[in-house]
């Protein structure tokens, strides 16, 4: 037997989730998670904050929303550049300068969403990015240890402090080709410190 699903009493929603995660995406990664109050969120999306509380739970629950959609559409495609089929070194330094170009990419978001979440005051928005950051970083180490477990944790902290830093330079509006220089100089330091 089917039971027929009726609708709860109230208004419906009167804008799209998904479009308020993209908007809420924007406004985070172009100001920070502190900057950015449930007002400007709600100002941004035209809603009302019980729309908005209803449909997130709270400024925290939206940011984990935006951090998922940043992992799928927006971060470093982790994957496709650490390869098993190819180089350690020729891969980590791919990875440096495509963090070079996606950090510059977008002049009203500049740097790493998941590396400034990791900075923000709150502590529920320092955790769920925290998150995100620390699977990436063990992506990495994973990524070495398989050809070369006892340099790992060294290159992946290079790794790791070299990204941070191309992130903080691009928000302080460092242009591209200077970051990608930047990137390319490590390369070139990475191909150095594998064995031969």
């Amino acid at each position: 037997m089917t039971k027929k699903l009726t609708r709860s009493p109230g208004r419906p929603r009167s804008f799209d989730p998904a479009i308020a995660v993209e908007t809420a995406q924007k406004l985070f990664h172009a100001y920070g998670y502190d900057a950015v109050s449930v007002s400007d969120v709600t100002d941004a999306l035209n809603i009302k904050a019980p729309s908005f509380y209803a449909a997130f739970g709270s400024k925290a629950g939206l940011f984990t929303r935006v951090l998922d959609r940043y992992s799928h559409q927006g971060a470093i495609p982790l994957n496709e550049i650490l390869r098993p089929d190819r180089p350690v070194a020729e891969c980590l330094a791919e990875l440096l300068e495509e963090a070079a170009r996606y950090y510059a990419a977008d002049p009203l978001a500049r740097g790493c969403l998941v590396l400034e979440g990791v900075r923000c005051n709150d502590p529920d928005a320092r955790a769920l990015a925290s998150n995100y950051y620390f699977a990436a970083g063990k992506a990495i180490h994973d990524f070495i240890a398989e050809r070369y477990p006892q340099d790992a944790s060294r290159l992946t902290d290079f790794i790791s402090t070299i990204m941070a830093g191309l992130s903080a330079k691009a928000r302080s509006g460092q242009s591209p080709e200077r970051l990608l220089a930047t990137a390319r100089l490590a390369g070139m330091a990475l191909s150095n410190a594998f064995p031969a």
